[in-house]
């Protein structure tokens, strides 16, 4: 049994540590993802080292060691559960709404009508769907009787994306930001005669040793449109799936420079992927928007055939109730962290930037 701690110990200093490396390479950066998953292991060794090992001896050290890690990990997820105090407000109006779902509905996945039944049910006034290919449009385009208005970008590697809404489109447009082949959609909706809202659909290319080899792509895309959202006069609403999970440094930084808000903070994670791994989730799909706006409901939805759940969230427009709010504080060496993430970008020869 004292193999099996020692073993355990390593393994969880090892997780905990690499990922203060700031290194882009995705085995780097995927230690940022299972937090929750190294709490409960942690934990769990933790009793173990108790029950186990002689605490008047050199042991001790582990449990010691232990204990940082694990409050160093509890740290970065505390946020989003009920334990901490929400970010976003809870709507007190329903006067001028919008809603949303989210769904990353997985490329090879054929099972359409569990995603149609979801979004006929809840009728949202925004669907965006990642991984949506040309076959994925035809029945989609299904909706367009409550969803009248849309952009499409079909495409077969992963990352056709398509956007359906029930208020019109306007200055819609389809960027290549920093990959060819990665899109990005971009609107204004009017969603009453005297407000006029931002949109931003996301979906970069993760870290991962099938796709980019370090995360230096994804993180420059979130960079740059964080700094369009600073300069937005309009109210702003950005979601996707981020491939980064909500509590990493790139999804911080990207808050810190917006300025957007996480209607999860407080209430909980909505881990949306992997849908068929229950010990192996995390929030991968996100919803962020400005001050502008409070919060009627958010949720994960049932199972639509993909990889991930969709995303659920309804907003209301209260902006004088949600103008106290604050975001996380941007400093002097985010500012700094962000110029090193573009100049990365911009030093590879397949980035755009």
């Amino acid at each position: 049994m004292t193999w099996v701690i020692v073993a355990l110990c390593g393994f969880i200093l090892l997780a905990t540590l690499l990922p203060l490396a700031k290194h882009p390479h995705w085995s780097v950066r995927a230690m940022e993802f299972p937090r929750l998953q190294l709490v409960v292991i942690t934990a769990f060794t933790l009793l173990l080292s108790i029950f186990y090992l002689n605490l008047q001896s050199v042991a001790a050290l582990a449990v010691i060691s232990l204990l940082a890690c694990l409050s160093f990990q509890l740290w970065w997820i505390l946020p989003y559960t009920p334990l901490w105090p929400v970010e976003v407000k809870k709507a007190t109006t329903n006067t001028h709404t919008i809603s949303l779902i989210t769904a990353n509905v997985l490329q090879t996945n054929r099972q359409f009508n569990l995603l149609l039944e979801q979004v006929r049910v809840h009728q949202p006034d925004i669907l965006v769907t990642l991984e949506s290919d040309e076959i994925w449009e035809q029945q989609l385009d299904s909706l367009l009787d409550i969803l009248p208005y849309s952009v499409k970008c079909p495409q077969s590697n992963l990352y056709g994306m398509h956007v359906y809404s029930r208020y019109p489109l306007d200055e819609a447009k389809c960027e290549y930001i920093v990959e060819e082949g990665v899109p990005s959609i971009h609107a204004k909706l009017k969603i009453a005669p005297h407000i006029m809202i931002q949109a931003h659909f996301l979906h970069p290319a993760p870290p991962s040793p099938t796709e980019n080899e370090t995360a230096i792509e994804r993180d420059a895309e979130l960079v740059v449109v964080a700094k369009r959202v600073i300069n937005e006069p309009l109210p702003t609403i950005v979601t996707g799936d981020l491939n980064d999970v909500a509590w990493s440094p790139t999804t911080r930084l990207f808050r810190k420079i917006s300025g957007l808000l996480d209607p999860r903070v407080g209430r909980g994670m909505f881990n949306t992927f992997h849908a068929q791994y229950p010990f192996a989730r995390w929030p991968l799909d996100h919803l962020f928007s400005s001050h502008h706006f409070t919060v009627i409901d958010i949720k994960r939805l049932d199972n639509i055939g993909s990889d991930h759940f969709a995303l659920y969230a309804k907003l209301a427009y209260q902006p004088i109730k949600n103008e106290d709010e604050a975001g996380l504080e941007l400093k002097k060496k985010d500012i700094h962290r962000s110029k090193e993430i573009i100049e990365n970008a911009v030093a590879k020869p397949n980035c755009k930037l």
